[in-house]
């Protein structure tokens, strides 16, 4: 007999407690209990919004021991309160007003609350965004400042998103922080509406809930310094940054995530001698936007930062390829080549016929235990062979590997299995390949691959690849790759600019086809021969008592559930 367990139990599965021994056993190590193999099951339910919850509830309707985990995860994150409060009585509430304003019409009564209670201790991530969705009126704020219970209204909450610039909707936020909240990005914009009893609010929140970090955008960081210095793990999205500013969260010695936007004209000189001075001592993770590269270039000039994460958007790059050579020149002078893990490189607006030479990335082997590779750009990429095949060996670790754009040489499909074979755990590849050695009207199982496969990648972006024969292509690809599931090709948004677009694109939708076909014909010859020896006998999943049908009566379960879902 199947044993029942409580919501406790369920959240214990999901975030193991480090004093039960059996839970913190490897997998291999032990036998999972049906109830953690039911929660694994349910958290493989595909991700889509309204289909997703659809498929969730129809799980929490079919028996008593699907009801729990299914409602867990079907309340697990909100976008808004809306459907928290929809899910209490209709005649409690009411839709009214030219935007979806959302009110009560009578006070809430103790089965209100016993209803609300039934899931507000499911909801780990809560998002409060304005506009957007329906809009929470005063006396509903009014009511849930008033909850029968001690605070807060959702004790289990780990993550808390506040972007609603109703200044008079902020000291509402003390409703939901909670002992066990990792994770408060709050939007900042409105700060200069604050008074200081509402400000006083911010100050508090990091003292009596130190283990949340801190998301600040859209304002000058210094309006929310006290906050900021308190938050051990501090992530900041400090907008479009002054040097002053720059200065300021530089010496933030909890920083650990920064997200900016450096301004037009290049960092002073002075400002780069101040930023020698342990900066950013403990970053991991850098996301920089800019204009061009010379702003960025500055701003890398002194750094002797060590992150595991570098990301740059540059929406302007040169018409020539020596600033871009010597912007990765500066990246190999971080302090640790170790550390970095994902560098990730965007260059629009880009003169067509501007080539890089493939001595431009030679700096980055440096970096050997890069994890993920993304550059993307509208530069000519001279890469080979030869080049591909040093990227490769110098990074065996690669996970994500991607270097997009038309290319004035070929790398050839027996290159693109070498990258396989010296990168064996590559999930996604994005690169242009000369498929000729294979784009016969003949399909030719030992050439080039020689019964090769590699089991990890799941997704391939061709770029600019041209074929011909759909058949064979998708053949070889998906014997190579056969968990490959998402082929993408021929970017959409050069439609119009360039002329091969409507002879290519179509192809390679007709070789994505292909290949999930090609794998599901594998899968079943696969079954197949696994059922050769018999079949396996043994009891039908979900006999017994705990299948008891719930389709016999009227259900009370609810399930988080918006207009815009629907649509």
């Amino acid at each position: 007999m199947e044993v029942e367990y409580s919501v406790q139990s369920v959240q214990d599965q999901v975030t193991p407690s480090r004093h039960n021994d059996a839970t913190s056993l490897p997998a291999p190590t032990r036998a999972m209990s049906i109830s953690e193999l039911r929660w694994n099951i349910f958290q493989m339910v595909d991700a889509g919004s309204y289909a997703r919850n659809m498929t969730l509830l129809a799980l929490a309707l079919t028996c008593k021991s699907f009801t729990e985990p299914a409602l867990d995860l079907l309340w697990r994150e909100l976008h808004g309160l809306s459907p928290l409060i929809r899910c209490l009585p209709s005649s409690l509430w009411k839709l009214n007003g030219p935007k979806p304003h959302l009110n009560f019409m009578r006070s809430m009564t103790l089965d209100d609350w016993s209803i609300f209670c039934k899931y507000n201790h499911r909801i780990q991530a809560l998002h409060i965004t304005y506009p957007g969705g329906h809009i929470i009126g005063p006396e509903i704020w009014y009511t849930l400042n008033r909850a029968p219970f001690p605070l807060p209204l959702l004790p289990n909450l780990i993550s808390l998103g506040w972007s609603d610039d109703r200044s008079e909707q902020f000291p509402y936020i003390q409703l939901f922080v909670t002992h066990k909240l990792m994770t408060l990005k709050i939007q900042t914009s409105f700060f200069e509406d604050l008074d200081l009893s509402k400000r006083s609010i911010l100050t508090c929140i990091p003292i009596l809930y130190p283990s949340a970090s801190y998301f600040v955008g859209d304002t000058d960081p210094r309006d929310a310094s006290i906050a900021l210095h308190c938050g051990p793990h501090l992530s900041l999205d400090a907008g479009l940054i002054s040097e002053a500013n720059l200065l300021y969260i530089s010496h933030l010695r909890s920083l650990r995530v920064l997200t900016l936007h450096l301004p037009w004209a290049p960092i002073a000189s002075d400002t780069q001698n101040l930023l020698q001075h342990s900066a950013f001592c403990a970053l991991q993770e850098l996301h920089v936007a800019c204009h061009g590269l010379a702003p960025l270039g500055a701003f890398l000039e002194t750094l002797t930062i060590a992150p595991k994460v570098l990301s740059f958007t540059i929406y302007e790059g040169e018409d020539s390829s020596w600033a871009l050579m010597a912007l990765i020149s500066r990246l190999s002078k971080v302090r640790a080549h170790s550390a970095l893990e994902h560098l990730q490189v965007g260059i629009d607006s880009v003169m067509v016929g501007t080539s890089i030479s493939a001595a431009t990335f030679e700096p980055l082997y440096a970096f050997r235990n890069l994890r993920k590779l993304d550059f993307s750009s509208g530069y000519d990429v001279e890469l080979d062979d030869a080049i591909l095949l040093q990227m490769t060996k110098t990074w065996p670790l690669l996970e994500i590997f991607s270097i997009t754009g038309k290319y004035t040489h070929a790398v050839t499909a027996n290159a693109f299995v070498s990258l396989l074979q010296h990168c064996p755990r590559l999930t996604s590849v994005g690169i242009t390949v000369d498929w000729s050695a294979v784009d016969r009207r003949e399909i030719s199982s030992g050439i080039l691959c020689r019964g090769f496969t590699h089991t990890a990648l799941s997704r391939a972006d061709f770029s600019y690849s041209r074929i011909h024969h759909v058949i064979t292509i998708a053949a070889f690809i998906s014997a190579i790759a056969p968990k490959l599931v998402d082929i993408v090709a021929w970017p959409y948004v050069f439609s119009d600019a360039d002329p091969d677009f409507g002879k290519y694109y179509p192809r390679w939708e007709v070789v994505q086809r292909l290949v999930k076909s090609f794998s599901i014909v594998r899968e079943q010859e696969r079954e197949k021969i696994l059922n050769a020896g018999g079949a396996v006998g043994g009891d039908a999943i979900g006999s017994g008592k705990d299948s008891e049908d719930y389709s016999g009566g009227e259900s009370d379960i609810s399930f988080p559930s918006d207009s815009s879902d629907e649509e």
